[in-house]
């Protein structure tokens, strides 16, 4: 799908950059008193794999990057789980994503089994061994759950679409981008897409925006694509045919190495709120963020024009803070936030720290 581009253009140059008190953001972002880490790992969790055919400690490492939604007046959240096997190096492990639940938003039951992971079916060339990784999750208008999430063999990756009526039981379709265009986007490597969403009286739902659902995706720099059912997506192209790039690295910010996308955006009155993950460059970046560390940003785009980038924050609304989002498979730190829901009137943003933990964010609702 071409894109035309000059309108987004002569907003950019406006002046992208907003102070962090903005009425536009969501936030601002505080952490509980109490209940953080709200998943740590678990490795007396047992799991029978229906690839090895063996019992696996599939939650023995790390748990982290979760998506999140609400079902039947609970935050369900969807984490991505790490085994002991393979080598001790980030991606070295296999994947799964386990399911809890939550009446507050911050206290969770866990299930005793990952909900969704690689198995014998037609994604196996693609999950396995690496597994499932960075979910996030949307609702349909009809109850069904649309999941974006990484798929990843240790040798490529791609954003895999799944869709589910009961997160327990999901459908996998493949890669977003097979066949689009012609199958031009078959052999990208792609990951982090969030679907746009709207509040809809106590929950959120994926948003239709000029009759076609959109999608933000990517890390390196924040693209877009649209798609009429939520599962076969389209790249936006710009006049050169190639994926336009919203969001970009800048230099002395927390983003200064690169922008990733975080949870599904928000369509709020103002227009389309990204909050996306920025990594710090380990030199000329952000001076008050350590080298290499995630910190959580937002951007606002134009409601009627998604690839219209209107502002973005300076400052990191999220970024490591405390030990545990410090300490722990990915040194650096990270605020990695991958999971937002509207409950009960506030905003409660699921995050991963270090590559090894999950906590919880929460913001009064506008």
């Amino acid at each position: 799908m071409k894109w035309t581009v000059w309108a987004a253009a002569l907003v950019c140059a406006a002046g992208v950059h907003a102070q962090s008190a903005s009425p536009w953001q969501l936030g601002p972002f505080t952490r509980p008193a109490e209940g953080n880490p709200v998943v740590a790992p678990q490795p007396e969790s047992r799991f029978t794999d229906p690839i090895l055919r063996a019992p696996v400690q599939w939650e023995a490492l790390h748990t982290f990057n979760p998506a999140a939604i609400v079902r039947n007046g609970k935050v369900v959240v969807l984490y991505r789980a790490e085994d002991n096997s393979g080598a001790m190096a980030i991606g070295g492990h296999t994947s799964r994503l386990g399911l809890a639940e939550s009446a507050d938003g911050i206290h969770f039951t866990r299930r005793a089994e990952p909900v969704f992971f690689p198995a014998e079916d037609g994604e196996k060339m693609r999950e396995w061994p690496g597994g499932v990784e960075d979910p996030r999750i949307v609702e349909r208008e009809d109850g069904t759950y649309v999941l974006t999430y990484t798929q990843w063999n240790r040798e490529t990756y791609s954003v895999g679409i799944a869709t589910s009526r009961d997160l327990e039981h999901w459908t996998k379709y493949g890669p977003a981008f097979t066949g689009a265009l012609g199958g031009k986007y078959d052999h990208l490597k792609y990951k982090s897409a969030g679907i746009v969403t709207q509040v809809v009286k106590d929950r959120l739902l994926a948003a239709r925006i000029n009759g076609l659902y959109w999608m933000y995706w990517g890390e390196g720099a924040v693209h877009l694509a649209t798609s009429t059912d939520l599962i076969h997506w389209t790249p936006v192209e710009g006049q050169q045919g190639m994926p336009l790039e919203l969001l970009r690295p800048r230099t002395g910010y927390f983003d200064s190495s690169f922008p990733e996308v975080g949870p599904p955006p928000v369509l709020t009155t103002a227009g389309i709120v990204v909050l996306y993950n920025g990594k710090n460059a380990p030199g000329g970046g952000d001076p008050a963020l350590g080298p290499q560390a995630y910190a959580a940003g937002e951007a606002l785009f134009f409601a009627l024009n998604p690839a219209a980038l209107l502002k973005q924050t300076d400052a990191p609304v999220l970024k490591p803070e405390l030990p545990y989002e410090k300490t722990g498979q990915y040194a650096a730190g990270t605020t990695f936030a991958e999971g937002l829901v509207w409950f009960h009137g506030r905003w409660f943003l699921y995050y991963g720290c270090a590559d090894s933990l999950v906590a919880v964010a929460t913001a009064p609702g506008q």
